[in-house]
């Protein structure tokens, strides 16, 4: 008993933010139960469907410092189910830069036909205005990086977000690169976030629409490609091959994420309570992405922020009320690894210029 209760000691202990059923878990899985949780996830999740109804008002998302009905310069509103609701797929504008353009905006909608009550925060960031950058927590994905698992301080001036990477390494077979060093080796056909040296990003399917050059910055590989071609692709109901984690784990009604990439190369986000893999695919093709991959899954995991370095003395708040994260989540060391947006140099509005 002395081996596992010294690193059940050292999981619950271990440096960096995590919550204690994560910690819990992960060491479980370190014990050779990750079955056991897998099956016991599986036997949770598939049994609590969400209703078909109204959506609770604390999974819309709420943008900080903006009224609603606020879309300044928005891009078309989305497809909706019947029966809109008030704000649904129309898009809210966020932070403001030096011209008065939104670099960011908000909306949501309902991707689940069968079951009305499921709602998909997304977020659209202006290629134009934004940078993203990826950052190495204290365990995920291991070894030594430069930004200390935490959002820098030469960022956090200019901070327009923050949100969660994708799986555990153990759980996926993708990769990861950033800081000019590779943590995990990157995988041909795996669906890949990848920055480029001026914070541009892209979803691409790994040795076919992207490889390692001299410009890439960062790359984040999680499972294989959910949306391709603008659709949802084959399969995903089924997970024949386990492409996208362990088997049945489609089928939960639990927090998921995932992130796309648009015609225009504005970079979409998608988080909510309640999706299956299908209905996360469904959510993101709505939102326009042409390629699109899954993130990280279950409460606790799912983490978004808003900020508005544009607003003097606004603080964050998480996407949607009902996110069962901190607002400031990545301002400390965490665990794991995630993403952060910044405004370009010199593209922020003040917060003296936006209170005129």
């Amino acid at each position: 008993m002395i081996y596992p209760a010294v690193t059940y000691v050292q999981a619950l202990t271990a440096p960096g933010a995590a919550t204690f059923t994560a910690r819990t878990a992960d060491w479980a899985r370190q014990m050779g139960a990750g079955p056991v949780v897998n099956a016991l996830e599986n036997w949770y999740y598939t049994r609590h469907p969400p209703r078909n109804s109204a959506p609770d008002a604390n999974a819309v998302p709420v943008v900080p410092g903006t009224r609603a009905g606020d879309t300044t310069n928005a891009p078309a509103p989305l497809p909706t189910l019947p029966g809109v609701l008030a704000g649904e797929g129309a898009w809210l504008a966020g932070a403001r830069m030096a011209g008065g353009q939104p670099a960011d905006y908000t909306t949501f909608l309902r991707p689940d036909p069968d079951h009305t009550s499921v709602v998909a925060a997304v977020v659209a960031f202006e290629r134009k205005w934004t940078g993203l950058h990826l950052i190495a927590g204290t365990k995920e994905p291991g070894g030594h990086w430069p930004e200390g698992a935490q959002v820098p301080d030469a960022l956090r001036s200019s901070l327009l977000a923050t949100f969660n990477s994708g799986f555990k390494f153990r759980d996926t077979p993708g990769g990861f690169y950033a800081d000019g060093q590779t943590g995990i080796p990157l995988k041909n056909g795996m669906a890949s976030l990848v920055i480029d040296k001026s914070g541009v990003a892209n979803v691409a399917l790994w040795g076919r629409d992207a490889q390692l050059t001299p410009d890439t910055a960062a790359v984040r590989q999680n499972l294989e490609l959910i949306v391709d071609g603008g659709r949802p692709v084959p399969g995903l109901s089924g997970n024949p091959a386990g492409q996208w984690g362990s088997a049945k784990n489609q089928f939960q009604f639990t927090w998921r994420s995932g992130l796309g990439v648009d015609a225009q190369g504005k970079l979409l986000y998608v988080a909510g309570d309640q999706l299956t893999l299908t209905a996360l695919a469904n959510a993101l093709s709505t939102a326009g992405a042409v390629r699109g991959m899954e993130l990280d899954i279950h409460g606790g995991m799912v983490s978004a922020s808003l900020f508005r370095p544009d607003l003097a003395g606004s603080a964050p708040t998480t996407l949607t009320p009902d996110m069962p994260t901190a607002a400031d989540r990545y301002l400390s060391a965490d665990q794991r690894d995630f993403f952060a947006v910044t405004a370009r140099s010199g593209a922020l509005r003040g917060p003296s210029a936006a209170a005129r």
